[in-house]
């Protein structure tokens, strides 16, 4: 981010041509309403592309197919970045130009037709990457065969209301409305709706656990979903709750 003197932390001063275009991108992620987490992740990507250019003595703007095909192949042999990382760097620096596009300072986003032919279609030719589709069938048996409560209640709560994982890890036991059978997640950037709704399976499954949790809330959390230790559950744990199910 930014320090006292307004210059982007891991780039030169704010006088030089890419550390003003870089600033302009940071402001322009912050009034699309990306998280905080999110930008300094997005500004390393760049710090990252951005060394790479100036060895190559390149700047921002002079960037084509063939600079970033090059360095597709930097990060993913030199620097043996796994295919899920290199498609995000992908799609910071595709966001970066269609800025860059959107201000005037290039014609077209030049990652695009790299990013197509290369970074997708090799997600799509690893298997390791591809995600499962299970039938409406096939997920009442996953619910209904989970023993752990905790467990068939994250299930439960992600197949029938769509929340996404960190939108569950964040939720806290005050977020219910057990009026009306609805939650209302924490704010984020991809969420429209505030509130979502479960029907009365979904209710009976969390007072369940609720009853359970009681027995293992060993810190007075507020979280919804508790570890053994009685901390908020975390990705990981989303995780092995789902696949210990199924």
């Amino acid at each position: 981010m930014n320090n006292a003197s307004g210059q982007v932390a891991g780039f030169p001063s704010t006088s030089s041509p890419s550390s003003n275009l870089v600033e302009g991108f940071r402001k322009d992620c912050q009034i699309r309403g990306l998280s905080k987490g999110s930008i300094p992740r997005y500004l390393s990507v760049i710090k990252i592309f951005s060394q790479y250019l100036e060895r190559r003595g390149a700047g921002l703007l002079e960037v084509d197919r063939e600079v970033l095909r090059d360095f597709l192949e930097y990060i993913r042999v030199e620097r043996n970045v796994a295919p899920k990382t290199v498609e995000n760097y992908f799609t910071v620096l595709s966001s970066l130009y269609e800025y860059l596009a959107y201000e005037g300072y290039i014609d077209l986003n030049p990652v695009l037709p790299v990013r197509k032919r290369y970074v997708r279609r090799y997600k799509d030719n690893n298997e390791g990457q591809m995600r499962k589709l299970i039938s409406i069938e096939e997920m009442k048996l996953m619910i209904n065969s989970t023993v752990d409560i905790r467990d068939k209640a994250v299930i439960t709560l992600l197949a029938k209301t769509g929340i996404r994982r960190n939108e569950l890890i964040t939720l806290d036991v005050e977020d219910i409305d057990w009026i009306d059978h609805s939650i209302r997640p924490k704010p984020t950037a991809k969420r429209s709706n505030r509130v979502v709704f479960f029907d009365d399976e979904t209710a009976f499954i969390l007072r369940r656990w609720l009853r359970a949790r009681n027995s293992r809330d060993k810190v007075n959390s507020k979280a919804l979903f508790i570890n053994s230790y009685g901390s908020r559950l975390n990705r990981n744990g989303i995780y092995l709750a789902i696949t210990n199910g199924w």
